[in-house]
């Protein structure tokens, strides 16, 4: 026992205090993440859109967030990264406020598009934080324990927010605009450059390689293949579930416990196999063994038999793919930034998930219903290993050419 209590110890120590406080504040913005998840919900049922009309406003959401992503990367860079953080918190509360007031369908879709665009361009600036908070060797680990900020933050807002929508929809929009506040005073209480001295925005250097990431080959390449990543990643919260419902024929309670075993099996173990892993191998390395088991993931429900057997295995080959590669995801683009160029990383790398996030759910429902499920998995299977055969060559690219390094980087 007391070995297990140790491997949990070493694994969460080490983190700087301001990256467990930045942490504090992403659970409290996401855990009041509610308006999202039962958008389309609220559209059809409180206000009577169709499912068409619904679809569209979803779609205006994932369009502001891809310019998200961009505007933040670049105002990140400009600015720092506890400005831009401190105004989408604020900005976005606001915004989710004033949507809620919102009925017409016309200003329902502009005010969505324009939150979307500051709610997501706090990523970036919350990603170039963390990276400015930890160090070199624990990095992933730092990466990791606000994605378990993340998980836990969505597991409180889903459930909460299921509850509330059953008894008034409206209230979704206070809670998230509240909580987004909330965040915003717990970032200036302990985290502001006037009362925490590890928030000044570090001196501006120059890489030896460049100063852009548009400019960075490699990085572009990183780029793509990891837009094709999510993009088979996302089947595991849309098409996923339709299936499970209509071709295995699992009851509601069934799927909603395995959606839920992917959160708490990586608030479980990922802290403890990110801290056993880093800096071991290559990030790549691990990208590329993550891909492929969720690839595999997928592909099993076209080879094995079964229904509940086989959905859990499903499940725990994607949730172990997810362990292995997202967290060395973000090791890797941040091996390739530096303070003056880490926004737009960032920036490029949120638009990576914020496309697929689009792409992802609407495409693969279009071929399972056109197609079949057995067909959407073959296509899903097969990106998912060509996207891992990327990561390969990217990998042995690397090797052959070495990655571009600051030629001074300002430790934090």
């Amino acid at each position: 026992m007391k070995r297990v209590f140790d491997l949990y110890k070493n694994a969460y120590s080490g983190l700087s205090p301001s990256t467990w406080l930045l942490c504090i504040v992403m659970l409290v913005n996401r855990s009041g993440t509610m308006v999202f998840p039962f958008m389309s919900l609220y559209l059809t049922q409180s206000l009577g859109f169709t499912i068409g009309d619904a679809g569209w406003v979803i779609a205006v959401w994932g369009a502001g967030t891809v310019c998200g992503g961009f505007i933040g990367g670049k105002l990140t860079d400009k600015t720092g990264f506890y400005y831009i953080q401190m105004f989408t918190l604020l900005g976005g509360g606001l915004m989710f406020l004033l949507l809620g007031q919102m009925h017409s369908y016309a200003a329902i879709c502009i005010t969505t598009f324009l939150l979307s665009i500051v709610n997501e361009s706090f990523r970036p600036a919350n990603a170039a934080a963390i990276a400015h908070y930890s160090k070199e060797e624990n990095r992933t680990r730092s990466y990791s324990l606000n994605r378990l900020s993340i998980n836990l933050g969505w597991a409180v807002g889903g459930a909460l927010g299921g509850f509330i929508a059953s008894k008034n929809y409206e209230l979704l929009f206070w809670i998230d605009g509240f909580t987004n506040i909330g965040a915003a005073l717990l970032l200036w209480f302990f985290l502001s450059p006037s009362k925490n001295k590890a928030s000044a925005h570090a001196p501006t250097v120059k890489l030896a390689g460049g100063t852009s990431a548009y400019k960075d080959k490699a990085y572009l390449t990183f780029i793509v293949l990891t837009m094709l990543y999510a993009y088979c990643f996302f089947q595991l919260f849309s098409t996923m579930p339709v299936f499970y419902k209509k071709e295995l024929h699992l009851p509601e309670s069934y799927i909603g416990i395995l959606m839920a075993a992917n959160g708490v099996l990586i608030a479980l173990f990922e802290m403890v196999i990110v801290h056993n892993l880093e800096g071991k191998r290559s990030a790549l390395q691990y990208i590329t063994g993550g891909t492929m088991l969720l690839a595999t993931s997928f592909l099993v429900f076209n080879i094995l038999p079964g229904a509940e057997l086989l959905a859990i295995s499903a499940m725990l080959l994607c949730t172990m793919g997810e362990i292995f590669s997202m967290p060395f995801m973000n090791s890797y683009w941040i091996s390739r930034s530096s303070n003056h160029n880490r926004g737009q990383y960032a920036g490029l790398y949120t638009v990576a998930w914020a496309t697929a996030q689009v792409l992802g759910p609407a495409t693969g429902a279009q071929i399972a219903e056109h197609a079949g499920f057995e067909t959407l998995w073959w296509v899903i299977g097969a990106i998912g290993i060509s996207t891992a055969l990327g990561f390969k060559w990217l990998h042995m690219r690397s090797l052959a050419a070495p990655q571009q390094v600051p030629t001074a980087e300002v430790k934090s």
